[in-house]
Parts: structure tokens; sequence; C-alpha cells
């Protein structure tokens, strides 16, 4: 009785660990701009006290995110993936100046349509976050965008 009792509490100990070891959560939309020009939007909202790393960070640092998109005949990328302001500090954990991103960070990718049809684009995104005590491995997200 007790080993499966100690099992349970086990289990019941992951899938809660599991749970709070999710701090973001991605959506995606698409804005057309034109018939030619379309936006894709991914939204990273990021729980309380966890922060998601930017695009560029200096080597010897966190795993910056990283977009990356399938190719498709039906659309041409333009441009890097953009992202927004965010906060820039001195990290004393990797002894450098750091942007990162709390609460919630809007990227956009901008593409040039070469069909009028409804399609999808499928992409990644590739991550890391921390806390001010501790930092989750890099994750790796799916991202689809439907192109109407």
């Amino acid at each position: 009785m007790k080993k499966i009792l100690f099992i349970l509490l086990l289990a019941i100990g992951s899938i809660s660990y599991a749970q709070v070891h999710d701090p973001v959560k991605w959506s995606t939309s698409v804005k057309k701009i034109s018939d030619k020009e379309a936006e894709l939007i991914a939204v990273a909202t990021i729980q309380k006290d966890w922060h998601l790393y930017s695009q560029e960070i200096p080597k010897g640092g966190p795993i910056p995110t990283l977009f990356t998109f399938e190719g498709d005949s039906r659309y041409l990328k333009k441009g890097n993936t953009t992202e927004p302001e965010g906060h820039v500090i001195d990290d004393p954990i990797f002894e450098m100046k750091i942007k990162y991103f709390d609460t919630k960070a809007v990227f956009t990718q901008k593409i040039r349509l070469k069909t009028a049809e409804k399609f999808t684009v499928k992409g990644a995104v590739e991550y890391m976050v921390c806390t001010g005590e501790n930092c989750l491995p890099p994750k790796e997200v799916e991202l689809v965008f439907n192109v109407n």
C-alpha cells in the first residue's frame, strides 16, 4: 500500500512540475497588408516572473529566440522577423547586457504572396525562458499561420 501511495504522489508531483514549467503560450495570426503582402504574427504570452529572451543575444549568453519558416512556392519571406522593444538589463547571471520580454511579446514576419489562394505557412520557434532564480532548457514549438 505504501508503494502505491508513493508512486501516486510521485506521479502527481511530476504532473504539477511539468505544468508549472511551461511558462510561455504561443498564438498565431495573419494580417493581410495588401493583395501581395501579409504579416505573420506570433504572440508569446509569458507567465508572471518569467522572461523570454530576444532574437539578438551576445555569444556566451542564453539561447536566443529563433524563428524558422518552411519554404513554400506560394510565398516569399521579406526581411527578418521583428520583435518589440523589450527590456535591456545588465544580467548578473550571464554578466552581459541582455534584452528580454515579460508578460507578452509580439513577433512579426512579412511575406510576399505569390498566390491568391488560401494556404498555411508552417514554422517553428526555439526559445529559452528564465526567472531570476533558474532557467529552463531551450524548447521548440511548432507554429501554423493560416493565410486567407
